[in-house]
């Protein structure tokens, strides 16, 4: 009798290395590797500042290591919804959107408070034991699927001008940003209302409902300033005018911040070597303010390098928001733009004393593992999209292709 063996262990094992390698060669084929190349400098430029701050409880580099622990888990993240149709994730927007509200609420209700000797009394965060974390910057990218897949539905029936569906549409937007402000979390809400907006504009809802919308809200900011605005967030809008009106409580992040900055003149003070950072004289400078690090170590240099990495990521979303496949991709894409730019120009506006602290990060530079994962997750979304522009390219080569048949049988 005769036996015919199989293919040995070391066949297999070559054959299954192979099978890995054509499937990630195909994986970064289809990515789009200028977004993937911005973001890694933006990572490591992200750890580099961060490794130079010290703790402030004294536990050496702890800003870096939980930024180090989150960009991790972040680009494993990215690289996980890069797996699935952006199409199919979005067919769950129900249950997502569901998911972001018991989410809120729950933290609503049991979350963990700061509380500020300022006034500050924000609600915004789940202790896991181990760290803390803060739901509304995962809501934050659940809100670009739930939206945007609204949106698209709504741009499809042709109902994206009718009265009730934009009414819908503004309070499917109005219920993170209420959950984010009843939170205490006003920074939040006002991102999210920026997200809402780039959006709602790039699906083409009328801008007459822009109007009404903005004539409201300048019919409401008396009524807010006197009744729903606390003490704390009234005194950091007028200091954000004059932070010399209390330089040495509501203006004194923003003064040390603008002078740290200055200190660095062009070329700055070199990292690890720069004593105002060193001594912690700015509160809160591995987060809010981690453009005052940028600033005092590296100089005028070092600031542009933050503001040119976030704007060639913003322009590069837009065009991969030009070159979606269907609207879900582009408007999610446009969401996250409104996402980045929104904070990066609140969170520069707030250490140029340009606007008021409101507790928005620096995207992608500001310590926090929450805001880190959850950016790096909205970057996998707008990678997703990238991905399946091909299948644009072959639609739009089809219709060539069966337009000259067309042409060619007139012709004849």
């Amino acid at each position: 009798m005769t036996y015919v063996s199989g293919p040995s262990a070391k066949v297999k094992l070559r054959h299954g290395f192979a099978k890995i390698g054509k499937v990630l060669l195909d994986y970064f084929r289809r990515a789009d590797k200028f977004l993937w190349g911005l973001l890694l400098a933006t990572s490591l430029y992200s750890l580099v500042l961060l490794y130079t701050v010290p703790s402030s409880n004294g536990q050496g580099h702890r800003y870096f290591i939980v930024q180090f622990i989150a960009i991790i888990i972040g680009y494993a993240g990215a690289i996980l919804l890069t797996v699935f149709d952006y199409r199919s994730i979005a067919r769950f927007w129900k249950w997502i959107g569901g998911a972001a509200i018991l989410l809120m609420v729950y933290v609503l209700l049991f979350g963990t408070a700061i509380v500020g000797s300022d006034g500050v009394n924000a609600r915004a965060w789940i202790n896991l034991g181990f760290t803390t974390f803060q739901p509304s910057e995962l809501v934050k990218i659940f809100f670009l699927v739930t939206y945007g897949k609204h949106l698209s539905l709504a741009k499809e029936s042709g109902n994206i001008g009718r009265v009730l569906h934009v009414c819908l549409l503004a309070v499917h937007a109005l219920i993170p940003m209420l959950l984010a402000h009843f939170q205490g979390d006003d920074g939040a809400a006002v991102i999210f209302f920026f997200i809402f907006l780039c959006m709602s504009l790039a699906a083409g809802v009328p801008f007459r409902y822009f109007a009404i919308l903005f004539g409201a809200i300048l019919i409401f900011i008396p009524i807010a300033w006197q009744y729903i605005f606390e003490d704390y967030q009234r005194n950091r809008i007028l200091v954000s005018f004059n932070p010399e009106l209390d330089p040495q409580g509501f203006g004194l992040q923003q003064i040390q911040g603008m002078i740290s900055i200055g200190s660095g003149q062009f070329f700055g003070q070199g990292l690890g070597d720069a004593p105002r950072v060193q001594r912690g004289v700015v509160p809160v400078q591995e987060s809010d303010f981690i453009f005052s690090v940028a600033g005092e170590q590296l100089g005028f240099l070092g600031c542009m390098g933050i503001i040119l990495l976030l704007l060639f990521i913003c322009l590069r979303t837009l065009h991969i928001a030009r070159n979606s496949c269907d609207n879900l991709g582009s408007y999610m894409c446009f969401g996250f733009f409104g996402m980045i730019a929104s904070q990066t120009i609140f969170n520069l506006g707030m250490c140029l004393s340009l606007l008021p602290v409101m507790g928005i990060t620096l995207p992608f530079f500001s310590a926090g593992g929450s805001s880190a994962a959850c950016l790096y997750l909205g970057f996998g979304l707008v990678q997703n999209v990238a991905m399946h522009r091909s299948e644009k390219d072959q639609f739009e080569t089809e219709n060539v292709h069966r337009l000259q048949k067309i042409h060619t049988y007139h012709q004849r």
